[in-house]
């Protein structure tokens, strides 16, 4: 009957015939689709033998690529951004567009969702938030940001900034560099970015053309110290009404008032229930990106700065759009039927001088200057 083959099975030998050891061979090649008649066919088993190692060599690349995207995945950081201003607002969208390059430069390790619109809270929720842990990131006025350490507002004090062009002079300045510093020894979290927000002017339902004209004006304002300084120093009632409700309170005449840059003005459509827009740009204002604390520690020093780096790209987006914006509104608030109103700045900017000390808001006076100072 032929040679005998054994083989091992339960740990005893079987026996078994050339023909059913052909057969299962012959099973075995089949499953890898070579069906050689003869175990001895030696040029058959060479092709199937190399047919075979190519299926297990594919198969194990698969696996590798599995494995990599799952660790990939699960290597992944979640975060959130968040903010107060509209989808339609340079703001927001130059958030999301960084929060998309901070995915591709870090080859997708951090994912970053993007709440805009009070969505996470009021802009003072969110800058608790960052201690607290419920955001990561946020972009928001460095008035805010003097809750915890005062002198960083003095930006604030009224007729601070000529324009636009000396504000992101300061932000290069080293008095901005020591300020920031200042904020995050006090509070763990670091300034990455500036962003252009905006002269700020009045819109009121009363005509103004003088400082005098606002005495007894119920104006809305931030709950901020600095915001108050020129209203106050006229003589207007204000009040710290939250920036989603303004709308509301303006309609239903809680407050006749309020004071924002142009582009926020039409962003959130009070020229709909306003009569004037008075030019009276007391404040050039802007807003930081700022990253916690908690989560600046953990970056290594590269993510930082694809962080910074990004931050400040994205600024430099919104900026540029926003000056672009703001030189169109003028005429397109007066198209809509507004009253646009010059005033005399200067008689404004002496009225505050006189009458609000910087050291009421725990600012200080050195420090305005040397931003004054600064080309």
């Amino acid at each position: 009957a032929g040679p005998l083959c054994a083989k091992l099975r339960d740990g005893s030998i079987v026996r078994l015939p050339r023909r059913r050891k052909e057969r299962l061979s012959n099973q075995e090649f089949e499953r890898f689709g070579e069906m050689p008649r003869r175990l001895s066919n030696k040029s058959k088993f060479s092709k199937g033998g190399i047919h075979v190692l190519k299926k297990l060599t594919i198969a194990f690349a698969a696996s590798a690529a599995l494995l990599a995207a799952t660790t990939s995945g699960m290597a992944q950081t979640k975060l959130k951004w968040a903010h107060v201003y509209e989808t339609s607002e340079p703001f927001h969208t130059a958030s999301v567009w960084a929060a998309g390059e901070i995915n591709k430069r870090t080859n997708g390790r951090y994912q970053i969702d993007v709440y805009p619109a009070s969505q996470l809270g009021k802009e003072t929720d969110i800058n608790q938030g960052l201690a607290l842990g419920s955001v990561d990131m946020i972009i928001s006025g460095s008035s805010f940001a003097a809750k915890s350490f005062p002198p960083i507002g003095v930006t604030y004090y009224p007729y601070t900034f000529r324009d636009a062009d000396h504000l992101l002079a300061y932000t290069k300045s080293d008095v901005f560099k020591e300020l920031t510093k200042g904020y995050e020894d006090k509070t763990g979290h670091r300034i990455v970015a500036v962003t252009y927000y905006g002269v700020r002017y009045t819109s009121s339902n009363k005509p103004i053309k003088t400082c005098a004209d606002m005495k007894g004006l119920k104006i809305r304002v931030p709950d901020v110290p600095a915001y108050l300084a020129m209203p106050r120093a006229c003589g207007a009632n204000t009040a710290p009404i939250a920036f989603a409700e303004v709308y509301l309170a303006l309609q239903n005449g809680t407050v006749e008032a309020q004071e924002n840059p142009l582009t926020t003005i039409e962003a959130k459509k009070f020229y709909e229930v306003q009569k004037h827009i008075v030019l009276t740009g007391h404040i050039v204002d802007h807003l930081n990106t700022v990253v916690s604390g908690a989560l600046w520690k953990k970056l290594s020093e590269e993510d930082r700065k694809v962080f910074t780096d990004v931050a400040q790209e994205a600024a430099a987006k919104a900026t540029a759009e926003i000056k672009t914006n703001e030189a169109k509104l003028v005429d397109f608030f007066k198209q809509k039927g507004l009253t646009v109103t010059e005033v005399n700045k200067s008689e404004f900017r002496d009225t505050v001088l006189k009458t609000v000390s910087f050291e009421s808001f725990d600012y200080r006076k050195a420090d305005w200057e040397r931003i004054q100072a600064v080309k």
